[in-house]
């Protein structure tokens, strides 16, 4: 079932999220909300998609990158789910890239984010994981986590000065990158 995403302005996007009790995870009732999390993310041609997205205080994230029509160049990210994760960054060297938010349609901006993360979580059948992240990969999981803080992409960013609609976003900026690009090959 696809869920109604919550936009910016709404109190859960601002409202930092509760853990799970792992004993919840098995239930039928928890696996449906997991199922309906990644159909909206699909649904929305999301990367990844936060609990407090789909108007839960609850500290739950889906994410995946599979052959993405918007992230074409960026590697796979399987399907993962993360249940009370803590992330611990592990080179704090910032990358700036382009970040869009289903909760901020419409709307992206140049967001600086840590190059490799560790992140402990617990997967979808409760069981712990705990993996090293890197670059796209080390983002998605930034971007994701930020919402089970109530936090944005725009509370990152250090100036707003890239903040654009998305027809401007592409016509202004990746338009003439691509043209850029072409011309050097």
């Amino acid at each position: 079932m696809i869920l109604k995403v919550a936009r910016l302005g709404h109190p859960v996007i601002r409202t930092p999220a509760y853990p799970i009790d792992p004993a919840k995870i098995a239930t039928p009732e928890f696996q449906r909300l997991l199922d309906d999390m990644v159909e909206t993310m699909r649904e929305y041609s999301g990367v990844g998609l936060a609990a407090p997205q789909v108007h839960l205080s609850i500290q739950l994230a889906v994410l995946e990158v599979e052959n993405h029509p918007r992230y074409p160049e960026m590697p796979s990210v399987p399907l993962t789910y993360l249940i009370n994760p803590t992330v611990t960054v592990t080179d704090a060297a910032p990358l700036g890239e382009w970040e869009g938010c289903l909760s901020i349609p419409e709307l992206r901006g140049r967001v600086p984010r840590f190059k490799q993360l560790r992140v402990t979580a617990l997967g979808r059948h409760g069981e712990p994981l705990d993996f090293v992240a890197d670059d796209f990969h080390a983002r998605v999981i930034q971007h994701e986590t930020d919402h089970l803080k109530g936090e944005v992409y725009l509370d990152r960013m250090p100036d707003m000065k890239s903040l654009s609609h998305l027809p401007e976003w592409q016509r202004y900026v990746i338009e003439p990158a691509a043209r850029a690009a072409r011309n050097k090959s």
